[in-house]
């Protein structure tokens, strides 16, 4: 009886073929992340989301696996999207309590954030001679990920572009936004939270709760009403 293994080629070429191998590595990437930010002593320029996008990026281009081979291995982690974005419904409701009094100031915050957001970042890009398909993505990507992807939709902008320029505000928000506060005396943790929550939607947020839980929890009250409203007014604006 034969028991020879195949050719180690053979094995790689079943492994590389598999969808466990795309989910395997953007999960091993991560974990990648979060263990050099925990080494870092959660030093905000060591961003777990950015070393693990950088980390598959190398990986499926040293294995030489197309990007739509590896998409279909992790959708898994892009369906999960969904259930993330119903889930910012759980941080709004547990924060309706602490609006008392802040209303006002979270409101012009929520308004004026989101202007500002998409203000500078289109007429930066008109500056620079940007293409006018690659501006439109640039109007939804002042919210979390999820939602901007689906307000893309609605404008007929890329949903992955969008995405794209999404998850590199959160990592920018992320990595600078203690920086930016700091300079401008910002010292209220509510204040702080909100700010990072509105500037760098989920992976700002995930950063304001290893800061602080007053933080985090203000993050992920204006994340949410941020994605809400942004929703509602981004396809207005289209008038879609």
């Amino acid at each position: 009886m034969n028991t020879a293994l195949p050719p180690i080629h053979e094995i790689w070429v079943y492994l590389s073929g598999s969808p466990l191998l795309a989910l395997t590595l953007t999960l091993a990437a991560w974990q990648l992340g979060t263990w050099l930010y925990e080494r870092s002593g959660r030093n905000p320029l060591v961003n777990p989301v950015a070393i693990a996008v950088a980390a598959v990026a190398v990986a499926i281009l040293a294995i030489d696996m197309p990007y739509a081979t590896y998409f279909e291995g992790a959708q898994f982690v892009h369906f999960l999207l969904g259930t993330a974005t119903v889930s910012l419904a759980v941080p709004i409701h547990r924060g309706l309590d602490q609006l008392r009094g802040r209303v006002l100031p979270l409101a012009a915050a929520l308004l004026g954030g989101g202007a500002a957001s998409i203000g500078v970042a289109i007429g930066m890009a008109r500056l620079l001679g940007v293409d006018a398909p690659l501006q439109q993505g640039l109007w939804a990507k002042s919210v979390t990920a999820p939602i901007a992807m689906g307000v893309a939709e609605r404008i007929g902008a890329s949903p992955t572009l969008t995405a794209v320029y999404a998850v590199v505000t959160g990592v920018l928000g992320a990595a600078l936004g203690r920086f930016v506060l700091d300079a401008v005396g910002c010292r209220a943790w509510w204040q702080r939270g909100a700010a990072i929550g509105i500037a760098a939607h989920g992976i700002g947020t995930s950063r304001a709760f290893t800061v602080h839980p007053v933080a985090g929890a203000w993050a992920s009250l204006a994340m949410g009403l941020h994605g809400v409203i942004g929703a509602v007014l981004i396809p207005l604006a289209f008038g879609r």
